[in-house]
């Protein structure tokens, strides 16, 4: 059983390989959803109040961070390097946009879109590199090719995608 959730998707029959990109975009999704509130706008701390705080909490931003960790390691060893962006980063940062792009505010007051621009950038980096680094503990033999004499390992388009 082990093997089976391990081994590299592009070794799996099609319907089982997507059927686990499917899941992975929608742990992703829930994991963002459980850990952050849907409205992300700064409120007053109580009415009539000139403080604001925001619904968004350590702890939640934490266990979003944990969760699309693994995740995109959990993809970067089984699949593909591109595969962890589309779907660990890419879910959450959709439902971060429509979450932003809800609540409309004067022009002159709406800093979302510079928020979100830079949230989804440390989202997707933060999945890459964790692919990345979870491709190294791969133990197949023969998926990257040898360049000649140098030692270098060149990665392919196929291998990549």
């Amino acid at each position: 059983m082990t093997e089976k959730l391990l081994s590299p998707l592009r070794t799996r029959p099609w319907p089982e390989r997507w059927l686990t990109r499917v899941l992975g975009a929608a742990l992703s999704c829930a994991a963002y959803l459980l850990c952050l509130p849907w409205d992300l706008r700064s409120r007053p701390e109580t009415s009539g109040s000139i403080t604001e705080t925001t619904p968004v909490t350590v702890p939640g931003v934490v266990l979003l961070a944990v969760a699309l960790l693994l995740l995109a390691a959990y993809f970067g060893h089984r699949d593909a390097l591109a595969w962890p962006l589309l779907l660990v980063a890419v879910p959450p940062a959709t439902l971060m946009y429509v979450s932003f792009h809800t609540h409309p505010e004067p022009p002159d007051a709406a800093i979302w879109p510079l928020a979100w621009a830079f949230f989804t950038l440390v989202i997707s980096a933060g999945a890459l590199v964790a692919a990345a680094v979870a491709r190294q503990f791969r133990a197949e033999s023969g998926e990257l090719g040898d360049s000649g004499d140098s030692g270098r390992e060149e990665l392919t388009l196929a291998q990549w995608w």
